[in-house]
């Protein structure tokens, strides 16, 4: 869709941009990309702005691990009929005045995690999912999610709501839905600020085969205007700087490198609107997120100055000299609007990635830089279409470079103490795990009763003890039986499964540490497995073999390697809903872009050197059981004896090392070559774990990683 630019290393500090001009896609999801918000006053503008397509045819603090039990609790549904009344009462009000009004799940600055207070899409709907979107018509509340979310939609949402199964044969898009449910003319309202200005733009196109009218209510949020006092509290923690020896790069050669970036377009300045981006940039963490070690902002870098949005009750003395350092000023977060217009007024080219930066945002350029235009005087050109003059009577329009940012790839690809961190990191992961796999097989056999949500805190308890530890890196995916087969299934303290030893057991879990980032997946079982779930693992095993040693030409997208992983699985007639593999940052976001490993073939980043990618194929049987097999891999260059067209070829690296249960596997499906991959994992496992573990930790490890044969 955009064009990109590509990080490369050339030492601890200086670095250089490379222009990449294949599209691709910020978004993988078949849910449309609708961000959340701060509250802003749009200081020169009306409530609401009206957009109308006349088609003539009718979306350093400590950090502090909450146990899975002390989660805040959400009861399935809280008075949603009484909700979605109280919200349709303000669809009526004069200022405001829809027909319906669409609420998507991510914040301002278009997260996946957001802080309590954003979760608007949750407390109106009361389905607690990462992705989706809520729309609600005067009469009518439909919900969009993927398939990762089907099972849990359906058993939290209630019969108030429609739920609408994204990417499924026939299931309508909100747009299309919306075009057959309103009467043509209708007014559909968004919070500008939760939308990127790419979305925005699809939506308009979209709505307007029926006429309809999107709306952009600058001042209020519907949803807050309901929540009222109830509505949690912004976070307001301190960030802290992330050591130099993690970062491997410092904030002003980031900076000057980007200024590079910026002059080689043509443009003066950049607003960037990604938490994980400026938290990258700048080499400060926060915990504005659950999950996330971020911090709410917005940053604009100029060619001789910058500019951080941030609240500055999280700025510690440390942090502000560090920043004095790196000559960045701080601002209030709440003035970003207010300095957009100056820019615009100064003339400013902005460089704005349309498919983050919120329509808020991009709407603010345009209509300062039409105010500024029509402040200088026009002509008439030979179409009969107005343009502006300049000062001294030049031709001038608005302009802006609207690219994808150039910090997104820079930050993808990690330097050598980055690949350090999460190589460190990975393997004080491992250790907390033997120690917790120890842990609960001894319990299971012993007859101990545990929950789901009793296994994920005893293994946030493991974690913490490791050094470094700083959060979690999502919610622990701790499934039971059926539960497994919800592929992002969240225990409830309140009403979660028991640990059944009968039963396949799926763990998903991840960690954040000062120096890294960890997302594993393994499936188990404490008893005996039948032939059918033994047959679904080992052929998940293979696939999770193919692609950790595939080997492929450089630039090669990662959608091309999706069928290694399915391969195994499609030779039976099976698959599953969820892409293969995703990005994952050093000591930041677990789910980072802009590459993946997906069946969605739009996304046409290269997987290049130095990336971190997830392989994790999985088979789920609803009702029934869940498998999924997940390590963390480096993108690496590979030696070949041929170098066919003169290019390099790539391959990866593993980062986990845990093992992989065998009891799980049909020895008699797998090859020679899968059966010696095994035990080579296993042995580097003993080899890399072993020295950081004791006792029964220490024997867990050793029974699970000895070498097994195909039978004969």
């Amino acid at each position: 869709m955009l064009s990109r630019s590509h990080f490369q290393l050339h030492s601890r500090t200086r670095f250089r941009f490379l222009s990449i001009s294949s599209p691709f896609l910020h978004n993988f999801s078949p849910i449309p990309k609708f961000p959340t918000k701060s509250r802003f006053r749009q200081p020169t503008r009306a409530t609401t702005l009206i957009i109308r397509n006349s088609s003539s045819t009718p979306n350093s603090g400590s950090i502090t691990a909450k146990p899975s039990s002390e989660l805040r609790n959400k009861p399935k549904n809280s008075e949603p009929d009484d909700k979605l009344r109280r919200l349709r009462e303000l669809f009526s009000r004069p200022t405001i005045n829809i027909d319906a009004y669409i609420i998507p799940s991510q914040d301002a600055h278009q997260s996946e995690f957001i802080a309590d207070c954003y979760a608007r899409r949750e407390y109106i709907s009361g389905f607690t999912g990462s992705a989706g979107t809520a729309v609600v018509t005067k009469d009518k509340a439909a919900l969009w999610t993927d398939g990762r979310y089907f099972l849990q939609a359906e058993q939290q949402l209630n019969s108030s709501w429609i739920l609408m199964r994204a990417g499924n044969l026939g299931v309508r898009t909100t747009s299309e839905w919306l075009n057959g449910v309103l009467t043509p003319g209708s007014r559909i309202g968004i919070d500008p600020f939760l939308f990127s200005s790419d979305a925005s733009e699809e939506l308009k196109e979209a709505i307007a085969k029926k006429n309809h009218e999107l709306v952009y209510l600058y001042d209020i949020n519907l949803v807050d205007e309901i929540w009222k006092e109830a509505r949690p509290k912004p976070p307001n923690k301190p960030i802290r700087v992330h050591d130099l020896k993690y970062a491997g790069v410092d904030v002003s050669s980031k900076l000057s490198s980007l200024r590079s970036e910026l002059t080689d377009a043509g443009s003066s300045a950049i607003v960037i609107s990604m938490l994980d981006e400026i938290a990258w940039l700048l080499n400060l963490r926060g915990s504005d997120v659950p999950h996330s070690p971020v911090m709410y902002a917005y940053f604009v870098v100029e060619i001789d100055g910058a500019k951080l949005f941030i609240d500055d009750a999280k700025v510690t003395p440390e942090v502000m000299n560090h920043l004095k350092n790196a000559g960045i000023e701080l601002r209030p977060y709440e003035s970003i609007l207010s300095e957009i217009e100056s820019l615009a007024a100064q003339g400013a080219c902005l460089w704005l990635d349309t498919s983050s930066v919120s329509a808020a945002i991009v709407n603010t350029y345009k209509f300062a830089c039409n105010k500024f235009a029509g402040g200088i005087g026009s002509l008439i050109n030979k179409n009969k279409r107005t343009i502006p003059l300049g000062p001294n009577g030049e031709s001038w329009e608005p302009s802006a470079v609207n690219k994808s940012s150039p910090v997104c790839l820079a930050k993808a690809v990690k330097n050598e103490a980055e690949l350090q961190g999460m190589c460190n990191s990975h393997l004080r992961d491992a250790a907390a795990l033997a120690h917790f796999w120890a842990w609960l097989e001894d319990e299971i056999s012993n007859g101990v009763v545990l929950t789901e949500v009793d296994v994920a805190d005893k293994l946030l308890e493991f974690r913490s003890a490791q050094e470094g530890f700083v959060d979690t890196s999502f919610d622990t995916i701790s499934g039971s039986g059926a539960n497994g087969a919800i592929i992002h299934y969240r225990p409830d303290p309140n009403r979660c499964s028991t640990v059944d030893s009968e039963k396949l057991f799926l763990l998903d879990s991840g960690a954040q540490y000062i120096d890294g980032t960890t997302d594993i997946t393994r499936t188990v079982h404490f008893g005996e497995p039948s032939s059918r779930q033994k047959e679904c693992f080992t052929r998940v095993l293979q696939g999770h073999i193919a692609l950790d040693q595939a080997v492929f030409p450089e630039n090669t997208p990662g959608f091309v390697l999706d069928a290694f992983a399915r391969s195994a699985l499609w030779k039976i007639g099976l698959d599953y809903r969820h892409g293969t593999g995703h990005g994952v940052g050093a000591a930041l976001n677990v789910h980072e872009g802009p590459q993946s490993i997906s069946f969605r073939f739009g996304n046409m980043t290269p997987l290049l050197k130095g990336m971190v990618v997830s392989n994790e194929p999985g088979y789920y049987e609803d009702h029934s059981f869940g498998i999924r097999i997940e390590n963390l891999l480096i993108v690496k260059e590979v030696d070949t004896p041929n170098r066919f067209g003169g290019i390099g070829y790539m391959g990866f690296e593993k980062l986990t090392f845990v093992p992989i249960q065998t009891k799980l596997v049909d020895l008699s499906l797998l090859s020679t070559a899968e059966i010696d991959w095994l035990n080579d994992y296993h042995n580097r496992t003993w080899e890399k774990v072993s020295p950081l573990v004791d006792g029964s930790a220490r024997q867990w490890l050793w029974n699970n990683t000895r070498p097994v044969a195909k039978p004969h």
